[in-house]
């Protein structure tokens, strides 16, 4: 898994270095996505694994589903999950609001 600071910007001021805020784009619905319903030890990098192949992009199934908590990589079971098919214009967008690009 990535690091979770790996797309941060870094800023100075008065001599000390900060970390900057990861922005994350809007994911709007979209007539391909995919819906599946939890099951147990289902996380958001496993998803993201198995439908995208790079558990890094856990954070596109964890953004597009912001009515699940944000604070933790596991999801209830029994939730719907949607999984974003778009991912090339998500990544993109995600680029751009962070400079990446």
């Amino acid at each position: 898994m990535a690091d979770r600071y790996s797309y941060n910007s870094t800023q100075v001021r008065d001599k000390r270095e900060f970390i900057g805020t990861t922005k994350y784009p809007n994911i709007p619905l979209n007539e391909e996505d995919i819906y599946v319903y939890s099951t147990i030890g289902d996380r958001f990098d496993i998803l993201a694994q198995q439908y995208y192949e790079d558990s890094t992009l856990w954070w596109i199934i964890s953004t597009a589903n912001s009515e699940l908590p944000q604070n933790s990589y596991y999801i209830p079971e029994g939730t719907q999950i949607r999984i974003p098919q778009n991912i090339a214009e998500v990544i993109s967008d995600f680029q751009t609001l962070n400079g990446l690009s």
